[in-house]
């Protein structure tokens, strides 16, 4: 049979038929013993009865992310609040940078609707959707925003991530209630939330579709691509590259960059484009330790 495994606990792995929603915890065989698998990965698997099965193999891997460690998902909800906390819009563009590098589409999500004032951060939402990025605002509390946001998980794979606190289980005990996911405020001493989710876990919507509840991330590591290549995951600054003067330019103080002409002209958001330069930085340094 094959199935999709959607927990990963205590040696089993916990597979699901996608046609019966049946779950069997399976243990590995053979060298599948020491094979890496991912909540998320196709697996082929033989029952031994109605609870327990072998896993026998692992299907070829769509997409692959590391933090969090998830296979085949097909678009990424970037969790992010008004406020309580506040957003880190440069974490923001690390989650936008890790999705598309993985080939996994982004789509950016506000919570917390209900507590923003009117108008809060719109020159930020404009910036991300002229880039090209879908970006929604919800509030898990009343119900604000969804709806739309119920159209974009239906019949997708869909994981989500962003920091402690922003209420990615407050959204989906929304979505679906009932699914008893722990929830935590954020804590009045640090400001930041307190991690709630305690396992990488795949769980199936009413709606249809499947999502991955994550850990907040604080921070992520830079996917290892070339320096020429970080520009591509910033849409507004390869559309603009192309005018550059050097076609191997990294908009950083080269001669006749169209980049830098354009943020200096308020074209291109100028806190992306500082984001843009920090990841480059980053980039650059770790090519340098790595050759040096």
């Amino acid at each position: 049979m094959v199935g999709q495994i959607i927990r990963i606990h205590g040696g089993f792995a916990f597979i699901r038929d996608p046609n019966t929603g049946k779950v069997w915890a399976a243990l590995r065989r053979g060298k599948l013993a020491e094979e890496k698998i991912l909540v998320g990965d196709l697996v082929e698997f033989s029952p031994l009865d109605e609870e327990r099965g072998v896993l026998e193999k692992v299907l070829p891997r769509k997409t692959e992310l590391y933090r969090p460690p998830v296979a085949n998902v097909e678009q990424a909800l970037l969790v992010f609040a008004f406020t309580e906390p506040d957003p880190n819009f440069k974490l923001l563009d690390r989650f936008l940078v890790l999705s598309q590098s993985a080939k996994i589409k982004p789509i950016i999500c506000f919570n917390k609707l209900d507590l923003a004032s009117p108008g809060l951060y719109q020159e930020e939402r404009r910036a991300y959707e002229e880039a090209g990025f879908v970006f929604l605002t919800v509030s898990a509390k009343t119900g604000q925003g969804l709806e739309e946001l119920k159209r974009h998980l239906s019949q997708r794979v869909t994981v989500l991530a962003g920091p402690s606190g922003v209420g990615k289980s407050s959204l989906l005990n929304a979505i679906q209630p009932g699914l008893k996911l722990q929830t935590a405020p954020v804590s009045r001493k640090t400001g930041r939330g307190r991690h709630t989710t305690r396992l990488v876990e795949l769980l199936p919507l009413d709606i249809g579709g499947l999502v991955v509840d994550t850990p907040g991330f604080t921070s992520l590591d830079l996917p290892d691509i070339p320096p020429a290549s970080l520009s591509a995951y910033f849409p507004e600054i390869a559309r603009v590259g192309t005018g550059c003067r050097f076609s191997d330019c990294l908009h950083q103080a080269e001669p006749g960059c169209a980049v830098r002409e354009a943020v200096a002209e308020g074209k291109i958001p100028r806190f992306r484009y500082q984001h843009y330069l920090v990841f480059l930085s980053e980039i650059l340094e770790r090519e340098r330790r790595r050759f040096s």
